[in-house]
């Protein structure tokens, strides 16, 4: 017994695969396609989100509403919600990528060989881009225009929570990629609802080059382990801020507020504080009261709860699952330790490889947690905020990988590329 291939034409052709033979036929047509032809379809797509604003909004209202008749969190609305203000901020951001340098094409090495063979390595686009994320529909968008830059096909895949705002925003970025005479199957969702679709696109091999899952811990580690499409691997964002011995204690607490409070939402906030014991002191009592006034709620051990008495905080006991959760709220987790190396270890055992972040005024300790700590950003004296693609001058990301093969960090568009080698000789034979 034989099992079918997507690629065996005698396959039955659910609308899954055939979706992804669509896509597969619109990648092969945009790959050699010259930049200005990619960035009049991304300057195109930018006009029409502008122009149809109100039609997006719309079909994004009948998603908030469904959301917030489910009881859905707040916070998950905010990341769903799309307003004329942010629909604005994402025609812009397409304008950003359409600036960006077109990896394609680019020669990564090169050198003539001693027999005189010329050896280049050029990046190429990986072809068909599968894309599985949560209820933010700006997903949809940042990730058609990254792919469209880099010459590829995407095949969209957002949850059935923001399905009316995806498919009214595919329908006018096809619009918009066809109107500037590119195939409009270069962008596509993924037809159906259901997980099942979910599947069909993770077994998709063959016909899809890559998929790429956004979201929460419980998606990530089901696409990484039932797909047989190869994955780029992004990553929750279970963040940490360390405040050294040696600090500014003015600059650590604007820097942990920012971190956590700013957005709470998102993958890059703050998760756990960890705070040097020579410094708890005089910075905890600071430190809780700003948190207390940015309404964030501490999961405090009791080195840190000991410090909370006459405080404004609201101060609850830790647990060991507090280590490791990605809150997404108006929550941190909190914790006094003896030393940098202890910090070290706290965060090598409970993170999630996104970002760290040391706050200190000595270089010798900057250098030690940067060298130690193994994430795919470590940072001193910034923000966990600054890990992201639009903050790193990359435009907008496709994600943030923290995985350590291809891509790591923020994702722009060299990460949306494969390479491949052209050999060019004269009559030469091995």
């Amino acid at each position: 017994m034989t099992s079918h291939s997507p690629l065996a034409d005698s396959a039955p052709q659910s609308p899954v695969v055939a979706t992804a033979r669509r896509a597969r036929a619109a990648a092969a047509e945009i790959a050699p396609l010259p930049r200005s032809a990619k960035d009049a379809a991304l300057l195109a797509i930018a006009d029409a989100l502008e122009a149809r604003t109100g039609e997006i909004v719309a079909a994004n209202a009948q998603d908030v509403d469904r959301a917030r008749a489910a009881g859905t969190s707040e916070t998950v609305i905010d990341r769903l919600t799309l307003t004329p203000e942010r629909v604005a901020a994402i025609a812009s951001d397409v304008r950003d990528v359409a600036a960006l340098p077109d990896p394609v094409g680019e020669v990564v090495r090169g050198s003539t060989l001693p027999n005189g063979i010329d050896l280049r390595q050029v990046r190429v686009p990986l072809g068909v881009v599968g894309i599985i994320y949560e209820a933010r529909p700006n997903v949809t968008v940042d990730a058609a225009a990254l792919c469209l830059k880099s010459g590829n096909a995407v095949l969209l895949r957002g949850s059935s929570s923001a399905y009316a705002s995806n498919t009214a925003l595919v329908g006018v970025l096809r619009d918009a990629v066809e109107g500037a005479g590119l195939p409009g199957d270069a962008v596509q969702l993924v037809p159906g609802e259901s997980r099942d679709s979910v599947r069909e696109l993770m077994r998709a091999r063959g016909l899809v080059d890559v998929l790429i899952p956004r979201g929460g811990a419980s998606l990530i580690r089901t696409v990484v382990e039932e797909s047989t499409v190869p994955v780029i691997e992004t990553g929750t964002g279970n963040c940490h801020v360390y405040v050294d011995a040696q600090t500014d204690l003015a600059m650590a607490v604007d820097i942990l507020i920012n971190s956590k409070a700013q957005r709470p939402s998102v993958c890059n906030a703050a998760e756990t504080l960890l705070v040097h014991s020579d410094i708890a002191a005089d910075f905890l009592p600071l430190a809780l009261d700003a948190l207390a006034d940015a309404g964030v709620t501490v999961h405090a051990d009791e080195r840190v709860a000991a410090y909370a008495a006459g405080s404004k905080a609201t101060v609850v006991p830790a647990t060991e699952e507090d280590w490791e959760t990605e809150y997404l709220s108006y929550d941190i987790a909190a914790a006094v330790v003896d030393s940098l190396d202890v910090a070290v270890r706290h965060i090598r055992q409970w993170s999630s490889g996104h970002t760290e972040v040391i706050v200190t005024t000595s270089q010798a300790a900057a250098r030690r947690f940067t060298q130690l700590v193994d994430s795919a950003t470590v940072a001193v004296n910034a923000s966990t905020r600054f890990t992201d693609g639009g903050q790193f001058g990359f435009g907008a990301e496709i994600g943030i990988s923290t995985q350590k093969l291809h891509a790591r960090g923020p994702m722009g568009l060299p990460e949306l590329t494969s390479t491949k080698y052209i050999v060019t000789g004269d009559g030469h034979t091995r």
